[in-house]
């Protein structure tokens, strides 16, 4: 497997901070991402590294939840997230520009993640793998839309 991260950008005519308190309040994902329908903090914890939520995930046929552990909170600069505590990054960074805000939504398979899948899915890993890099590919400007549309409403 080659090309095992993805990422995109938008601008957003909001400020940094703004987008960060959206994207760092986690409860509030199902609004913008097409296959994470819900989150919540785990034991009453908030957006800071070493935290951990959990997020019940939507697609065809399957529903199925994981547990998230933030690795970066940086107001108004970079919030990410580690599914499983290390099997898949998933981030966003926030850079001033003319207008607004560039936000790059990012996706990295990890190391850890890919042991954990060749050790469940045996020959099928990386077709499952490759599933994965397919949904991130889709999702992510569906996100970035949906939060650019919800941020310039208000």
């Amino acid at each position: 497997m080659n090309d095992l991260q993805y990422s995109e950008s938008v601008v957003v005519a909001s400020a940094p901070e703004s987008l960060y308190d959206l994207v760092a309040d986690v409860t509030r994902t199902g609004e913008w991402s097409p296959v994470c329908k819900a989150c919540w903090w785990d034991e009453g914890d908030g957006p800071r590294v070493g935290a951990w939520f959990t997020g019940r995930n939507e697609m065809p046929g399957r529903t199925w939840e994981t547990r998230s552990q933030v690795v970066a909170a940086e107001p108004g600069r970079e919030f990410a997230w580690a599914v499983g505590g290390a099997w898949v990054r998933w981030g966003y960074t926030f850079t001033p520009v003319d207008g607004g805000t560039q936000v790059t939504e990012s996706w990295e398979f990890l190391p850890a993640g890919i042991t954990r899948f060749h050790d469940r899915y045996g020959d099928e890993a990386a077709a499952e793998i490759a599933d994965r890099l397919q949904a991130a590919r889709s999702g992510i400007p569906e996100t970035l839309a949906a939060l650019k549309k919800s941020a310039e409403a208000g």
